[in-house]
């Protein structure tokens, strides 16, 4: 188990007999999703992955639970996947019973784990706790001691994916030191020649509908802060990039894809819906939507996902083609 001390381990039993009281009590039933067309690699596919945001496991709430055992059923009767992507918020308070539910229920698929941290992953602890705590889980996942940092690159099936993470606690934002933009632009200099996946918590701001379906008049609410520009400029100076993250909770729709621009420097971005926290300001705002992703030497496409029911939603389809991406 990654529970690391007697206490909990209480809390997380107790947890487990809560839930089956709240399930009896409220006669909820946990979904079981569609098995009549399961998420199947396309062997011709250089490269799957099913991509998710926002978890947000919480040893309190029940409801949100459910639903995330419910789209947790549907990765696990998945075939032939590399990896499994997680853009941030996988515990809702950073603790390891949190943590473990999570594993419990998505521990042992088989498949690669590449997860950044999210603020409610590391905002209510000391710094060095929350990289010690979350790097453990991901290493829990992955069965090696690779992850030491929040910030890292590694190779999959001859593609660099590149997870940023914040160099010091925040609540809501994200701090990205200057060493790391320079390691960043560093990593990106290295593979302009294939599609390189770049995934962090929070959108850039003024991108995905921030600030205001962030409810805010702050320009960089919901963002990753006041490294949003550095971070663009970066990514913007590179071919082949997708910019990949979560944290706003909105549903599938407009502000789910943008292609990022200054004159004839772009890149493609990304930002995925909640998967167990209710979403919102989209045009499908149910649960435990996703993306399988699919990676073709003429083309990078993402398949949008409704694992809560197991079916596919085609209306929000994403097709990057190589002309569209090296250039």
């Amino acid at each position: 188990m990654l529970l690391d001390s007697l206490l909990a381990k209480v809390f997380y039993k107790l947890f487990a007999i809560f839930f089956s009281l709240y399930c009896t009590i409220t006669g909820t039933t946990i979904a079981t999703p569609s098995t009549e067309d399961i998420i199947k690699a396309d062997p011709d596919a250089n490269l799957s992955f099913a991509i998710i945001a926002d978890p947000q496991v919480g040893n309190y709430q029940l409801g949100r639970y459910a639903y995330f055992m419910g789209g947790a059923k549907d990765l696990r009767n998945s075939e032939g996947l590399d990896a499994l992507l997680i853009a941030g918020d996988i515990a809702e308070n950073g603790l390891a019973v949190e943590y473990q539910l999570f594993y419990d229920e998505l521990g042992d698929l088989g498949l690669r784990y590449i997860a950044c941290e999210g603020n409610h992953d590391i905002r209510l602890r000391l710094y060095s706790q929350s990289l010690k705590r979350f790097n453990g889980f991901v290493n829990e996942l992955n069965g090696d001691e690779d992850a030491v940092s929040f910030h890292h690159s590694e190779m999959l099936n001859g593609y660099k994916f590149i997870v940023l993470g914040s160099d010091r606690t925040e609540f809501e934002e994200n701090y990205l030191s200057d060493e790391q933009l320079e390691w960043l632009d560093e990593e990106l200099a290295s593979c302009e020649n294939t599609p390189t996946f770049v995934m962090v918590h929070q959108p850039l701001k003024d991108t995905h509908g921030l600030p205001d379906v962030w409810n805010s008049p702050i320009d960089s609410a919901g963002s990753i802060g006041n490294q949003s520009d550095a971070l663009k400029e970066i990514l913007l100076s590179h071919k082949n990039v997708i910019f990949i993250s979560g944290h706003e909770h909105t549903g599938f729709g407009e502000y789910t894809y943008e292609r990022i621009s200054d004159g004839d420097r772009y890149f493609d971005s990304v930002c995925l819906p909640s998967f167990s926290v209710t979403n919102k300001d989209g045009s499908e705002n149910g649960h435990c939507l996703g993306y399988i992703a699919e990676v073709y030497d003429d083309s990078v496409q993402f398949r949008a996902r409704d694992m809560l029911n197991g079916k596919w939603l085609p209306d929000y389809d994403i097709e990057l083609p190589v002309e569209g991406i090296l250039r």
